[in-house]
């Protein structure tokens, strides 16, 4: 009699079914219990929606590919807070839309960056990197300082986020336009950056 598990070994498709099912079930038993946890769906206790700078700030930091060398996300192991700060908890990103945790760590992770540098130093910091970290090899953003916000769409991205549960009220939405025209990228992305991590402070 023929080894059984020959049958599945030389038939790639009934194989390639069975993985795809074994990956399956990997993934729901991985993901499905967190659904049910309260505490991965509740908001840490100082979390606050970000303001409309903070928010335009964020979408800067998504389109120039920041998160591309920078994670948002600090893993529960020593030698990551000890560097970084406390760990990474869920209840931090039940307001992201995408999540910016990242990948990748070229630069350090920027989880707990607010409050750690002046708003000066971002800024020589984002304009050439080389100027107060000498090792960098990111690239500078000196365009953002000279590109001004109109704010002409802010208010409908607090609204799209307001309808994901973010809780953003209507007086935060109508104000959005006037707090953030007239202000430059580069002054949003600093905002951005200076409100990350706060909430555990």
């Amino acid at each position: 009699m023929k080894n059984p598990h020959e049958l599945i070994e030389k038939n790639v498709g009934l194989l390639t079914i069975l993985v795809l099912f074994a990956i399956a079930l990997g993934a729901m038993a991985q993901i499905t219990p967190l659904m049910f946890q309260q505490q991965t769906m509740e908001p840490v206790k100082n979390l606050r929606p970000y303001t409309a700078l903070e928010m335009e700030g964020r979408d800067i930091y998504i389109r120039e590919g920041c998160v591309g060398c920078h994670s948002q996300m600090i893993r529960p192991f020593r030698a990551e807070t000890e560097r970084y700060g406390h760990y990474s908890v869920a209840g931090e990103s039940v307001w992201e839309h995408p999540f910016l945790w990242g990948s990748k760590r070229t630069g350090p992770d920027l989880a707990r960056v607010g409050g750690r540098y002046s708003d000066e130093w971002h800024r020589v910091h984002l304009i050439n990197p080389r100027n107060v970290v000498p090792e960098s090899n990111m690239p500078g953003y000196p365009w953002l300082a000279e590109n001004v916000l109109d704010g002409e769409l802010t208010a409908k991205k607090l609204a799209v986020f307001q309808d994901f549960g973010v809780p953003y009220t209507d007086e935060d939405i109508a104000n959005a336009k006037a707090e953030v025209a007239g202000k430059t990228e580069m002054e949003a992305l600093i905002a951005y950056l200076q409100s990350l991590g706060t909430h555990l402070q």
